[in-house]
């Protein structure tokens, strides 16, 4: 029996063995779009993001019910033989595996790709790591933080001159969880075509790389590795923050039309008049100066002012804004990027809204995120399991 979600998804079944982000985001955005996505946990404790931060509601942790949004949970010990074949029956019956527990174990339980497709040859294998299956590191467990660092996130990240700066939200954790939402969905199309599943071999490392088209075409043809620039762009100028009266705000001032368009705007045509600015290669050159005056100039009026000026002009820019100031401004608020809903152990909560949206079909928040094991039964049931079969597996502790 499929869930009616009304998704794109709906009716794609998704066993999801992941704990904490990348493989929890990857299963969300499938969720999100429609998916009957099954999150498998251990009975003693779960994913362990539902323990994981400063902020808990019913026992449950913020950052756990926005990424688990619009799952069911249900909870397997797959360390017994007993687990380990009802995971195989829920794996012959789906469409989608996807796991980012540490390399190695889920073929150590029997639960590997070469032993799921022996049961479901059309079955979509995804596996979320590190590393991935090759290379020196393939073994070792991977973290957010560790792939940014290899991956060179963090040399050219921060202040000019500063200590290597981390990107506050987890990029390769995040990157490698959307990169293998669309492998998932292009394997999907493939599926349909031919009947075949396929395995899927995602590393952060890999996914932290994957975000560097800039500083990698700058790389490849200088071999002189990208340096940090804070707020300014590699390849252009003006085009980063400045200090306001009050605040701050982000200036796209870059090509040569927008470059004149904002002279004029704030009456410095002087500006265009000089030779180190003349062209886009220039000012980017020379950004550091440029930046130096312009800052003199927009420290005399209040952000709001300088942004009701600069788009009086049609220049791109913005406000740079606090969340608090961020979940607040009309703009976010009419393209609904936040939900509230009810949540059976946390009451009313929060969550992030769902960016896409999709003209004929629905898509966001439908469900809080599950309690452990909330619909084991449920789900077994669905996939022919008996009162007594579930009784059973719950008396030996194979289910909870």
């Amino acid at each position: 029996m499929s869930r009616k979600t009304g998704g794109p998804l709906e009716g794609v079944r998704v066993l999801e063995v992941c704990q904490v982000m990348a493989g929890p985001f990857c299963g969300c955005l499938l969720a999100d779009m429609g998916a009957d996505v099954i999150k498998i946990e251990n009975p003693d404790g779960g994913d362990s993001a539902r323990h994981l931060g400063r902020y808990f509601a019913g026992g449950e942790a913020h950052g756990f019910m926005n990424l688990n949004r619009n799952k069911r949970s249900v909870a397997v010990n797959m360390k017994t033989p007993e687990g380990v074949a009802l995971m195989k029956e829920l794996a012959r019956k789906v469409d989608v595996f996807v796991e980012n527990i540490r390399p190695g174990i889920m073929t150590r339980l029997g639960l590997g790709y070469e032993d799921l497709k022996e049961i479901n040859p059309g079955l979509i294998y995804a596996s979320i790591s590190g590393y991935g299956d090759t290379g020196p590191f393939a073994g070792k467990g991977g973290f957010d933080l560790v792939s940014q660092g290899l991956s060179s996130l963090m040399s050219f990240t921060g202040e000019p001159g500063g200590a290597p700066a981390k990107i506050p939200v987890p990029i390769c954790d995040l990157n490698a969880g959307m990169y293998t939402a669309l492998s998932i969905l292009s394997a999907y199309i493939h599926k349909q075509r031919t009947g075949q599943g396929q395995r899927i071999d995602m590393a952060l490392t890999d996914a932290g790389l994957g975000y560097t088209f800039w500083q990698a075409s700058q790389f490849f043809p200088s071999g002189e590795p990208p340096e940090p620039l804070g707020s300014a762009h590699e390849m252009t100028a003006p085009y980063q923050a400045f200090q306001c009266k009050d605040g701050y705000l982000a200036l796209g001032a870059a090509n040569q039309r927008n470059w004149e368009l904002f002279c004029a705007t704030i009456g410095r045509e002087d500006l265009l008049e000089r030779e180190e600015y003349a062209t886009d290669g220039l000012r980017r050159e020379n950004y550091l100066a440029l930046a130096g005056e312009l800052e003199e100039v927009f420290i005399e009026k209040t952000r709001d002012e300088w942004v009701a000026l600069l788009d009086s002009g049609g220049i791109p820019c913005g406000p740079i804004l606090d969340m608090a100031e961020s979940f607040a401004h009309p703009q976010i608020k009419a393209r609904e990027m936040s939900v509230d809903m009810e949540h059976p152990a946390a009451g009313r909560i929060r969550v992030l809204g769902f960016p896409p949206k999709l003209s004929a079909t629905r898509v966001g928040v439908r469900t809080p995120a599950p309690l452990l094991g909330e619909h084991t039964d449920q789900v077994l049931r669905e996939f022919g399991a008996s009162e007594e079969e579930i009784n059973n597996l719950r008396e030996a502790g194979v289910v909870a």
